[in-house]
């Protein structure tokens, strides 16, 4: 492999590491990590995020590659605005969780701390989130993220490589950077959420929080997108 292509790729990765905390991807993954009362569940809600997100841009990218197309502005600008749904979403759900409160289960001998939200319907009715739920959530977070970047990913891959192996590289290695990056920072984010674990009262103000952050970026994202970037226009037309 040619030196050349050695530094692109190494640019690549860096830059792969770059693209994991922009504000929009850490804010929608730090609504996961907030549920996570165990450090590696948060980390590896951030490297199925970085799956998600690798295996979009890699499918996208190629076939855009290989077809020589562009992703209509209109298109791109719309796949955008899914982002602010998907944000304004987490949140909303985030922030419709009432009631929490940690009661011990007994499994198969082994004591475990549940941490659960109730809503009032006569019974009083337990839902137990599986670690399998989360991560699969997050991995659909990353396909949304990655379905939105794809056509910025497959201009800087067009501008950066030669030929359509050289851009397969390129995009596979810039998605290992992402989930390097994501899972660093999902280990950061989740830090407070897990000392806080036996702390209600502050665990459950954290994750308002972060819910109230994902709303609130959510409807600026889409009022930018919308109003000044002009897509209310584009659709209009």
């Amino acid at each position: 492999m040619e030196l050349g292509l050695l530094s692109v790729l190494a640019l690549g990765f860096v830059l792969g590491i770059k693209h994991a905390i922009e504000p929009d991807h850490v804010i929608a993954v730090s609504t996961i990590a907030s549920q996570s009362k165990k450090l590696f569940r948060s980390s590896l809600a951030g490297v199925f995020w970085g799956i998600g997100h690798t295996a979009t841009l890699f499918i996208m990218g190629i076939i855009l590659i290989l077809m020589k197309g562009e992703i209509p502005e209109k298109w791109a600008m719309s796949l955008e605005f899914l982002v602010g749904i998907m944000l304004v979403y987490l949140g909303v759900t985030i922030l419709s969780f009432k009631n929490i409160h940690v009661h011990n289960d007994n499994h198969d001998g082994e004591e475990h701390k549940n941490v659960h939200s109730h809503k009032h319907s006569g019974l009083h009715e337990h839902k137990h989130q599986h670690k399998e739920v989360s991560y699969i959530k997050s991995m659909l977070i990353g396909l949304v993220h990655g379905l939105a970047g794809s056509g910025a990913m497959v201009l800087l891959t067009m501008s950066t490589v030669n030929s359509v192996w050289e851009s397969a590289i390129y995009i596979l290695v810039f998605g290992v950077g992402t989930v390097i990056g994501m899972l660093f920072f999902t280990t950061i984010i989740g830090l407070p959420f897990v000392f806080s674990a036996k702390k209600i009262s502050l665990n459950k103000t954290l994750t308002q929080i972060t819910g109230c952050i994902s709303l609130v970026f959510g409807v600026f994202y889409m009022y930018n997108l919308g109003v000044t970037e002009g897509l209310f226009k584009l659709w209009l037309q």
